[in-house]
């Protein structure tokens, strides 16, 4: 592992423009997420420690067209009853595939759908920022830079692009091939993205100084920056595992064979430290890995699937697939949802099953509360539910879309729930629990 110079960081701190693309230069200077303060002799530790990240109130104002205040009585749909929510965004006119709040305030959302559009909406009462326009096909990425200076969005045919956010102005645009995955590096103005050729992009925004990481010649399927910034993990179609040099371009560990899945990735996370990585799978698994030496610690997969996928039970075998996961901050416990409406809740010291909480439908998506051990998760019924980790049980439920909920966010003092939908909106809870 290389170690960092601290000498000369104290005093002036280097641009951010002095990042490097091209190999002579280091590319990022980050540190180690941490829960204590940053270090100081760290340069981008220094350049970061003014940023209030206190969420900022915002006044309600008055109604536009495009978002609802109030919910709605009789809502019409596969799936009637109650609206839970406090604001709905209505601006979208096909499903909304995804969400991102900004990381600096929790105020706004991005919102990207089939419509081939982006729009940037207020939370507190819905009133649209900007659209952020020029997609041609769905937009199924978008998220805001690590202080909210910027947004990305990415569509289904890998035109990417970036506004900054006070001036609402387009400051960079990209053609990769077929998007796959997207994200923002949680340090630096930098955007990573995977494509179906295989490739990892990573690009300085907005000067378009460009770097690629070439996988197997199949999709890279989801990714990851781990919390260094320093490396990436990525899964591929193929079943195979890498985690990233992001410096020198190079992979650092290669997981294939039994070491990876035997089926596509779906999705990837890593814990606080960055020390571990989950990764999920079409074939039912989900595997602990060391990000240090790149060994499988661990394998879970549910109860109720085989060891192994019976050909002869097609249907069956790919009735079921790991659709996300995630580490509790606070407690040695992972979460895996499943499509089968499973969720598994793992204990990581014993490595065994301490829960197992069943949804009706099947789970799109799942988060973990900071500095608690409740997890939320989302789902094809069109119902966010709140679980107690430690117990298994089901806190409490919010409603109000018609159709299948596709992304979520979560605001750092997990008091908002954003929503999206195949029902063409966007929907804002309040999440009142009285256990907080």
């Amino acid at each position: 592992m290389e170690s960092e110079s601290e000498s000369g960081a104290a005093a002036d701190n280097p641009p951010l423009d002095t990042l490097s693309f091209h190999g002579d230069e280091e590319i990022i200077e980050v540190v180690e997420l941490d829960p204590g303060p940053p270090d100081p002799a760290d340069d981008l530790a220094q350049e970061m420690e003014d940023v209030d990240f206190e969420e900022e109130e915002e006044e309600e104002e008055g109604n536009e067209e495009g978002w609802v205040l109030e919910p709605q009585e009789g809502v019409v749909g596969s799936m009637e009853g109650p609206d839970d929510s406090e604001v709905t965004f209505a601006l979208h006119s096909a499903s909304v595939f995804c969400v991102s709040l900004d990381p600096k305030t929790n105020t706004l959302a991005v919102t990207g759908g089939e419509d081939d559009k982006a729009f940037v909406w207020r939370l507190s009462d819905g009133e649209l920022l900007f659209e952020c326009a020029g997609h041609k096909d769905s937009v199924t990425c978008a998220g805001f830079s690590h202080d909210s200076t910027l947004v990305a969005t990415g569509d289904m045919s890998g035109l990417l692009k970036v506004w900054q956010v006070d001036t609402k102005e387009e400051v960079w645009s990209f053609e990769a091939g077929d998007l796959e995955w997207m994200e923002w590096h949680p340090r630096a103005p930098v955007l990573l993205a995977g494509t179906a050729d295989g490739n990892t992009w990573m690009w300085k925004v907005p000067n378009g100084d460009c770097k690629t990481f070439q996988g197997p010649n199949c999709p890279a399927t989801c990714g990851r920056v781990l919390p260094d910034g320093k490396r990436a993990v990525v899964g591929y179609e193929d079943g195979t595992i890498r985690i990233w040099d992001l410096k020198q371009g190079n992979p650092i560990h290669v997981l294939k064979g039994t070491e990876g899945h035997q089926g596509p990735l779906t999705c990837v996370a890593t814990n606080q430290d960055g020390s571990l990585v989950l990764t999920g799978s079409v074939d039912c698994q989900a595997k602990l890995v060391s990000a240090t030496t790149g060994k499988v610690v661990g394998v879970f997969r549910p109860e109720t699937v085989a060891s192994q996928p019976n050909l002869g039970e097609g249907e069956e075998s790919e009735s079921n697939s790991v659709e996300s996961l995630g580490f509790c901050s606070v407690m040695p416990l992972a979460a895996v949802g499943y499509l089968d409406g499973t969720l598994a809740i793992y204990d990581l010291s014993t490595q065994t099953l301490r829960h197992q909480c069943q949804h009706q439908s099947g789970i799109v998506q799942l988060l973990w509360e900071a500095g608690t051990a409740v997890v939320y998760t989302c789902s094809l019924d069109g119902i966010v539910r709140l679980w107690d980790a430690r117990t298994g049980r089901l806190l409490t439920d919010y409603r109000g879309h018609t159709a299948e909920i596709l992304d979520f966010a979560l605001s750092k003092d997990a008091s908002l729930v954003v929503t999206t939908s195949g029902d063409h909106k966007a929907k804002v809870f309040c999440v009142q629990r009285p256990d907080r």
